[in-house]
């Protein structure tokens, strides 16, 4: 290690010790039990990430797995919302209990810290990552089979953090079908590349609106593009998300496990397929 090193991996092109990607993972809580960690990321807000992230996990605690959502978004976290979740997490001298939602799934989220839901968290970026961080070190969670890291959009401090310090299984892309958004993922794909973290699949939402009369599939931003960009990069699972009102609804009065038709629950089969 350089005498001059900043300890920020990130902008140093030096090759020491410091760099191996194991020296910066932190262990979860000592009473914590997580098999599988699944980070949802995304190159630019808006694109509907936390979203997947509530799909993914209703999907993944109805085919009967203990699921966990870490909402990491922690200046614009939706989850609990999305999970009609308002009741604040509880803890002791031993450490934090997550707040469970009616169909079991545990989450943690600053809105669930938060004495009032709408105050805003203005904070500095370094103060943002420690506190995602210690959703995993301080944070009891139980028998989990797969955990569901809502990320914030971008390569910032928590991204960053997240991908050192957590020990990650793979991550969802999720994208838009605007030709934009193929920069975009190609930040993220570059991201996942440099801290060796698999990439599992992409999920493109907003994909098309079906017409409630024909049937009839209408690309409203745009033909799609995922397929050609998770073959250009070997994604192996694609899944696309259609504009729903309904599935904004259920999201929007916190019944997002209620949906009769889960549009990733497919998609989940083919990720949990694929890993390790």
């Amino acid at each position: 290690m350089s005498e001059n090193c900043s300890h920020d991996c990130s902008s140093c092109k030096e090759s020491c010790s410091s760099r191996d990607k194991k020296s910066f993972i932190k262990s979860p809580h000592k009473l914590s039990d997580i098999k599988k960690v699944i980070a949802v990321v995304s190159g630019k807000g808006g694109v509907g990430k936390s979203m997947t992230c509530a799909l993914l996990a209703a999907a993944s605690q109805n085919k009967g797995k203990v699921t966990a959502v870490m909402d990491a978004d922690i200046t614009g976290p939706s989850i609990p919302k999305m999970f009609g979740i308002h009741k604040h997490a509880t803890g002791d001298g031993t450490g934090i209990l997550p707040v469970v939602s009616d169909s079991g799934i545990q989450v943690m989220s600053m809105n669930v810290l938060l004495e009032n839901e709408d105050e805003p968290v203005v904070w500095r970026g370094s103060l943002i990552a420690g506190t995602a961080l210690q959703f995993w070190t301080d944070v009891i969670w139980t028998g989990v089979d797969i955990m569901f890291i809502d990320m914030p959009p971008g390569t910032g401090d928590v991204p960053l953090t997240v991908f050192q310090s957590i020990p990650l299984d793979g991550i969802i892309i999720v994208t838009s079908p605007q030709d934009l958004v193929g920069m975009i993922v190609k930040k993220a794909v570059n991201m996942a590349n440099m801290m060796n973290v698999p990439i599992l699949g992409i999920v493109e939402n907003m994909s098309y609106i079906k017409c409630p009369d024909c049937g009839r599939k209408i690309s409203v931003f745009g033909e799609s593009g995922v397929d050609a960009i998770a073959l250009e990069n070997g994604i192996p699972a694609v899944a696309k998300i259609p504009i729903d009102p309904e599935l904004t609804k259920a999201a929007d009065s916190g019944k997002i496990e209620e949906l009769e038709h889960n549009y990733l629950s497919d998609f989940l089969d083919k990720i949990v397929k694929n890993l390790k």
